[in-house]
């Protein structure tokens, strides 16, 4: 659906070309939900709009359902934008049109003649539930109608692909979650292709299939939300990941951690529970084994694309060949296991 190759942007800074998109290649199947992460700078915003060409790329090209946009003229470029619809993080209402009016913009530019227009209106108003507000103006409606219009208005003229860059970073929490359900119900209801732009770890992990991370400028990891959530491979996915899943030990830990010897008696180390390992009882089949005692330090259980994640930080007190042994049998369960070090066994009070 959107095919993405070498694409490099870069504008002109009093220093020379500031680059913003490394020769990222990107590709988003028909009918997917796909989320593009990063931090504030990343190059997330740059990369949405030249999908529809609002920003020309420095090189590179941009597919859209088969077709080449790079190369297009402005008229030609006009007509292929129709099958990309786009909603904003602020809106972009105009506040002297009532939400009808808004939602008709973009078909009154087509050219439609006015009944449909009208019917295509209502349609979509009642898509996103507010058929009871098509006289309004956008000054009294809240953040969470104002999107629904911008949404509406997106849909009007029936696209193919629907950009999202930052649709939910003006909202609440609950109106955010109400957000997402409605695109979620979208997607599924019409098979319409989602880009999710984002700062926002919790968005992607709602609603999207798979994600790709932006870190200055260049695509550092892509691939389903489970596998990039629970598998992190870059230090910059691991910071977005660990925010957004609490996977942070305690300061208190960490203070014990540090102010332990190599040689203390006691080993700390973190268990990660990924699918159906979750839901098995490992770790006290694991005690009644060895016979090693463990005190649970820190942990969490989730559910990300329906499939529990967990992990578990414990301190593990007995003889050094018993926790081995309990090492290994952890792994030989296919749980990942990670030595965070050791802690001496009187000295809570440091922490």
């Amino acid at each position: 659906m959107i095919a993405i190759e070498a694409l490099h942007k870069a504008f002109p800074g009093p220093r020379g070309p500031a680059v913003v998109l490394d020769s990222v290649d990107l590709t988003v199947k028909r009918g997917e939900i796909f989320g593009v992460i990063g931090r504030s700078g990343a190059g997330k915003s740059t990369l949405v709009r030249c999908i529809n060409m609002l920003e020309r790329p420095t090189r590179g090209s941009v597919s859209v359902d088969g077709r080449e946009l790079t190369g297009l003229g402005a008229a030609e470029l006009r007509q292929a934008r129709r099958s990309i619809g786009m909603i904003f993080q602020h809106f972009n209402l105009l506040s002297s049109r009532t939400v009808s009016a808004n939602v008709a913009l973009p078909l009154e530019l087509a050219g439609m003649p006015t009944p449909a227009i009208r019917h295509r209106v209502d349609e979509m108003l009642d898509l996103v539930g507010l058929a009871d507000k098509r006289l309004a103006y956008p000054a009294e409606l809240s953040g969470g109608q104002k999107q629904r219009v911008g949404i509406a208005r997106a849909l009007a003229s029936k696209p193919a692909v629907l950009l999202c860059d930052e649709a939910t970073s003006a909202l609440d929490p609950e109106t955010t979650k109400s957000i997402l359900a409605l695109l979620k119900e979208i997607n599924a209801t019409f098979g319409l292709t989602i880009v999710l732009i984002t700062h926002e770890m919790q968005v992607v992990r709602e609603i999207a299939d798979r994600v790709a991370v932006l870190d200055r400028g260049r695509l550092v990891e892509t691939g389903s939300v489970f596998d990039v959530f629970t598998g992190p491979r870059q230090e910059a996915t691991r910071s977005l990941v660990g925010s957004a899943l609490n996977l942070a030990e305690p300061e208190a830990l960490m203070l014990r951690l540090r102010h332990s010897p190599a040689t203390a008696e006691h080993l700390v180390f973190r268990i990660t529970f990924l699918g159906p390992s979750a839901n098995e009882p490992i770790i006290s089949e694991m005690v009644r084994r060895f016979g090693v005692s463990f005190n649970i330090l820190h942990g969490h259980i989730d559910y990300i694309q329906g499939a529990p994640y967990g992990t578990m930080t414990v301190e593990a007190a007995g003889p050094e060949l018993a926790k081995q042994a309990a090492l290994d049998f952890l792994r030989q369960h296919n749980l990942n296991v990670e030595i965070l070090g050791r802690v001496r066994e009187n000295d809570r009070a440091v922490a």
